[in-house]
């Protein structure tokens, strides 16, 4: 079977040997659904995501890596439960954006390209930058001017060019779409293959757990990718007959950016105002459509988080020797609160996914535990 680019919408194709970022209608791309693959299939000898480049849709013979995935997954006691943390900030560049990105740059040099601009609130454009340097490819990233200084401390060591932008999220990524005409645009919400990165997270899972699935996952959801990346993966997964069932799984969104749990509520429209979640920051997911559909597939469902709930479920991770970004911790509160309703049960294993180094924002971090 042949993969291909397409349009989810129309199902138009479009051939993964030229690469492009959206479809002819304007629209973003997914990958042609892929079979999955055994546990026969894994690289064992790799310790790295390209331990599992057999459920890549493209044969790379030169990846960009710099040993991203394989991540470690720890347990720790939340009152009467034993979740499993997902520790994905140990990455080359400090988030769990460097899946994505290895796979993503590795194919757009494969075949040709040579620079690339993204836009990015942080992580994105940090990683982009780190494996652009790593894979000797140019580098131009838009950032919001609010972004936290450590993140564009990080992109500008890496050699980038760095573009701030005033106003909200999306008006970077309107910056980069303008400038796409000159340098492809490689942005992990829009090229596809950024989501078969992140796809390996349920891999992980998978191998980690003895190759069986978790019956629950939490996420951080701004854009989506790593939510969406369990989904393609697990599904990848029952296809080859690996797993029996997809895990349930959750977004977790502070309530003030809150546009997914809004949807699901049938609240569509409601009103944004600053957060400290800087990374899910997004009032309108480009994929929103897959989000919803994700969730929905999986018996799942979105946990809005307050900003207070943030704060400790921050303290608390720290306090468990978990140092994580503010980002991470909706995660965390999202799962105390699903417990609390209920949703999620003792004798359920969950995986909390906690996405990005404390580091990235110390001084916040500082600021918030003070």
């Amino acid at each position: 079977m042949v993969a291909t680019y397409v349009d989810p919408v129309d199902e138009r194709t479009f051939p993964l040997a030229e690469p492009r970022w959206r479809s002819e209608a304007g629209r973003p791309l997914l990958v042609s659904a892929q079979p999955g693959i055994s546990r026969g299939d894994i690289e064992t000898g790799e310790r790295s995501l390209w331990r599992y480049r057999a459920a890549l849709p493209v044969d790379i013979a030169r990846p960009i890596t710099l040993g991203e995935g394989c991540t470690p997954l720890v347990e720790r006691e939340r009152g009467r439960h034993r979740p499993l943390f997902k520790l994905d900030w140990f990455q080359p560049t400090g988030s769990f954006k460097d899946r994505g990105t290895s796979v993503m740059l590795s194919y757009l040099r494969e075949r040709g390209v040579t620079s690339v601009l993204e836009d990015s609130s942080g992580n994105g454009g940090s990683s982009v930058a780190g494996y652009a340097a790593a894979g000797g490819l140019g580098v131009r990233i838009f950032a919001p001017s609010s972004t936290s200084p450590a993140k564009i401390a990080q992109v500008r060591a890496y050699g980038a060019d760095v573009e701030l932008v005033d106003g909200p999220r999306e008006a970077s990524q309107e910056a980069a779409i303008r400038a796409a005409d000159e340098t492809f645009y490689a942005s992990h919400n829009w090229q596809a293959l950024f989501l078969e990165g992140t796809k390996t997270l349920a891999y992980e899972f998978w191998e980690d757990l003895g190759f069986r699935a978790p019956d629950n996952v939490v996420v951080p959801v701004g854009a989506g990718s790593s939510l969406l990346g369990c989904w393609l993966g697990f599904r990848e997964l029952r296809a080859a007959g690996q797993i029996a069932r997809m895990p349930r799984l959750f977004a977790a969104q502070p309530r003030n950016c809150s546009p997914v749990e809004a949807e699901l509520r049938g609240e569509s429209g409601r009103p944004v105002a600053p957060t400290l979640a800087e990374g899910t920051a997004i009032r309108s997911p480009l994929r929103m459509a897959q989000i919803l559909q994700a969730i929905r597939e999986t018996d799942g469902d979105a946990v809005a988080i307050a900003e207070e709930e943030i704060v400790a479920a921050l303290r608390g991770l720290c306090e468990d020797g978990l140092f994580v970004e503010p980002t991470s911790a909706t995660a965390a509160a999202a799962f105390d609160a699903l417990v609390a309703r209920g949703a999620i049960r003792t004798d359920e294993t969950t995986v909390v996914m906690l996405s990005g180094s404390g580091l990235k924002a110390a001084e916040r971090v500082r600021d918030l535990l003070a």
